[in-house]
């Protein structure tokens, strides 16, 4: 057996110091930084037609900057939209009645997030109130799907020059009418 010398154990115990710190990193970064009951925050909702892929967790944020998160995503069984509870940050309730809240996504296949932007009314949402005016999530496949396979200018309703004759005046030369 080989002896062991100090260098040895020092080398040992900075590694597990430096294991315990990366784990530490880990666990604070899973959780936002956020601990205990969460009493710095205020809860409001919105109702989607469609959330897209929108998750419990993603951001909440006014001008690119995060002011909360969702909490929860739920199914209203009488007008089937999705509520989507969000939770703000108390250093933020000072938003106003008429903010509105887009889903969008951060690059072109990043993350959904929840976009505020703030209006101009005197009045403030209080903690439970509904945000009005929202704007659902657009899904890309869905949408380049229906370019694809839209058939050009079918789907516009500018089919009638595929229909008709060509007129005198279009014919290249070398048709005969």
């Amino acid at each position: 057996m080989a002896i062991r010398g100090p260098r040895l154990e020092f080398a040992v115990g900075a590694f597990l110091v430096l294991a315990l710190a990366s784990l530490l990193v880990l666990a604070l970064a899973s959780t936002n930084r956020q601990f205990g009951m969460g009493g710095g925050q205020y809860p409001l909702t919105a109702r989607f037609t469609q959330v897209g892929q929108l998750r419990a967790q993603a951001p909440v944020k006014i001008g690119g900057v995060v002011v909360g998160q969702v909490k929860a995503i739920d199914l209203d069984p009488k007008t089937f939209q999705s509520v989507v509870t969000l939770s703000i940050n108390n250093r933020y309730n000072q938003l106003s009645a008429d903010t509105s809240a887009g889903i969008f996504t951060s690059g072109l296949l990043g993350e959904n997030y929840i976009g505020l932007s703030p209006g101009g009314d005197p009045e403030v949402l209080a903690p439970g109130d509904e945000i009005a005016y929202t704007q659902p999530a657009v899904d890309l496949l869905q949408l380049a799907g229906k370019y694809m396979f839209s058939g050009g200018d079918a789907a516009s309703g500018n089919d009638a020059a595929a229909t008709e004759p060509a007129s005198p005046d279009t014919q290249e030369e070398g048709d005969t009418p």
